[in-house]
């Protein structure tokens, strides 16, 4: 059986956007994405949902703590389940928050050093091989409800989608540019309406099979 990871932060996790900032709220299984995509791509295939809301690509936050950054949640996630056969990661998101200062350019950096984490040699054996996903997310807007947090994010997160192009057709995986088919919720300028996960499935799934 077929086994696809899901790594990302709250758009992974199902986060529904915020009308309130005290009300959080997680999609359904049968709303969200990473479940859709599975079911998209067989019912043989097994899925591993591993999204944190507020997980960064490679930074410690200060504010929400150290677990935030990608590449210790990656080592886990690798370390504790397998085999996999596909890995989705689906960041940066969080990076564009306006206390991490990180240009696209450092944005990218970060995603490079999850790639070089989930390519090392004894990580690939471990899992008999596996094929990686990136997905650049949608462009986040200054609006809403986190708009103090996601100062200056659309420009970092618009420069985003043609580096991780160029990357990933330089490692030689496939690349998803999630903004091509969705877009964020006006009313936190972040997460991802219901229908929106429908339609991210659809491409997740298309780009892995």
């Amino acid at each position: 059986m077929p086994t696809l990871l899901t790594f990302g932060d709250s758009n992974t996790h199902g986060n529904a956007p915020f009308r309130d900032t005290r009300d959080y709220q997680r999609f359904d299984p049968q709303t969200r994405w990473p479940t859709l995509a599975a079911r998209a791509l067989g019912d043989d295939w097994t899925l591993i949902e591993e999204g944190l809301p507020g997980r960064t690509t490679a930074m410690p936050d200060p504010v929400m703590g150290a677990h935030m950054d990608g590449r210790e949640g990656l080592k886990m996630a690798l370390a504790s389940h397998g085999s996999i056969d596909w890995l989705t990661i689906m960041l940066g998101t969080n990076d564009s928050k306006a206390r991490f200062g990180a240009s696209a350019e450092a944005i990218t950096a970060g995603l490079a050093s999850l790639v070089d984490i989930a390519m090392q040699e004894d990580i690939q054996q471990r899992h008999g091989g596996f094929d990686i996903l990136l997905i650049c997310p949608p462009v986040c807007v200054e609006a809403g409800l986190l708009a103090d947090e996601f100062i200056g994010c659309e420009a970092k997160s618009r420069a985003l989608a043609p580096l991780l192009e160029i990357y990933a057709k330089t490692r030689g995986m496939r690349f998803l540019d999630a903004g091509a088919h969705i877009a964020v919720s006006p009313s936190d300028g972040v997460h991802f309406e219901a229908e929106s996960h429908a339609v991210l499935a659809k491409a997740v799934a298309a780009a892995i099979t």
